[in-house]
């Protein structure tokens, strides 16, 4: 009761009751924007990694000299070993592709025209026109979106793909020119897929390449990503001497190292905003002891004990603090909900674009929420208003009675 009516402003403490409001809204901001921040890096990272992983699998075999002869056996030893749910042929190879006089780098890929239909990063995300298209024996090709603008071409149009592996003649080698229907345009969210993804069926990519019956690698996936090194252990040591096994960690490890040390890094410093505001409330429970020294002088002699006042104290800092992380419990979540709308408001009104696909990978900013971090996020917020509110107590009540009321 005591705790409650110090927290309502009496008379000559507005001041402090201002204090401790602004330690409320900053508390409510550093808890938000953590939260905001926090929730905006683990989507970031847990839509890059299903994007890629969607296209790349979990693990790669991949054949010496850049050749799978004998790819059919390996497919079939690497779907016998427990643990992998997939194993996909494929071909892979930069080309240049050309349309309408613009010429961009592509990355060309053959696969199985079942493996492209089953595939769910792609056969979710087609924009226009179907993945039936395509079969073997046909010259039709699904190209990424970003690609499809930089070419200028629509389905139905044709683009034109260049193999350095050409013919020899008197005057050097000719480069081939193949010519692909557009039968598909996919976009799978991820800028650097968009902008060179052409893909095949297998038949077509090896004829293109003049690969014959080979492959080049074999896309694995398995149950556990976490847990890929060791489930493809066995089947590493069965086929070493035929292809070397390489996984995402290894294949994107800069990448996702970077983005873990850049989320360790902003959350302590996110963690200082509401370490400021903690500091703020300490000022304002300092103001308010030395406001109320006739109130706890009269309260001891009333028989109220040190603990009792340091408890009432301690109850006045920790709801201003308790009050900030509630606020910024629901501010938080609003800015995620509304992530999108606001990133777009603001690049409108400065003119410059926040997102820009080319530099962030995704097409649209991402949020996954992680209730460990929100739980240790509201604790650490909780635990430092705590902390502020002890000196304050102690000093409340370390009051001496006599000293206070000897001259009143």
């Amino acid at each position: 009761m005591v705790a409650g009516r110090y927290l309502v402003p009496g008379h000559g403490e507005r001041f402090i009751f201002l204090v401790a409001g602004i330690s409320l809204v900053a508390v409510a901001l550093g808890v938000a924007a953590l939260i905001a921040v926090m929730s905006v890096m683990n989507g970031f990272r847990a839509e890059l990694f299903d994007r890629i992983q969607g296209l790349n699998g979990h693990a790669v075999a991949q054949g010496y000299g850049g050749r799978l002869p004998d790819w059919e056996s390996i497919v079939e030893e690497a779907r016998r070993t427990p643990g992998v749910t997939a194993a996909i042929p494929l071909v892979e190879q930069p080309l240049m592709a050309t349309a309408a006089s613009r010429v961009e780098g592509v990355l060309v890929r053959g696969m199985r025209v079942e493996d492209i239909r089953e595939t769910p990063v792609i056969a979710g995300n087609v924009v226009s026109g179907s993945l039936d298209r395509l079969s073997e024996g046909e010259a039709v090709a699904a190209i990424g979106a970003r690609l499809a603008e930089n070419l200028g071409v629509r389905v139905g149009d044709r683009i034109a793909l260049i193999s350095p592996d050409g013919n020899v003649t008197p005057f050097g080698t000719v480069p081939r020119i193949v010519s692909y229907e557009v039968g598909a345009v996919f976009e799978v969210g991820v800028y650097d897929y968009d902008k060179a993804f052409v893909l095949l069926p297998l038949g077509e990519a090896q004829t293109l390449l003049r690969l014959g019956s080979d492959v080049g690698m074999i896309e694995i996936t398995t149950s556990n990503p976490d847990r890929v090194g060791e489930i493809l252990k066995p089947l590493a040591a069965k086929i070493g001497l035929s292809a070397l096994i390489t996984d995402w960690r290894q294949l994107n490890s800069a990448l996702f190292e970077a983005l873990v040390v850049e989320q360790v890094v902003m959350f302590w410093v996110l963690s200082i905003i509401i370490l400021v505001a903690v500091f703020n409330i300490l000022s304002s429970l300092i103001m308010l002891v030395r406001a109320k020294t006739r109130d706890i002088a009269i309260l001891r002699t009333m028989g109220a004990s040190r603990a009792a006042l340091m408890r009432v104290f301690v109850m006045v800092g920790t709801t201003i603090g308790g009050l900030g992380v509630l606020l910024g419990l629901i501010l938080g979540f609003t800015v995620l909900h509304f992530r999108q709308q606001i990133v777009s408001s603001v690049s409108a009104l400065t003119g410059t674009d926040l997102w820009d696909p080319s530099i962030r990978y995704l097409a649209e900013l991402p949020a996954r929420t992680d209730p460990a971090e929100i739980v240790a996020i509201v604790i650490l917020a909780l635990v430092l208003s705590f902390l502020a509110t002890l000196y304050p107590a102690w000093k409340a009540a370390s009051t001496d009675p006599v000293t206070v009321l000897r001259y009143e």
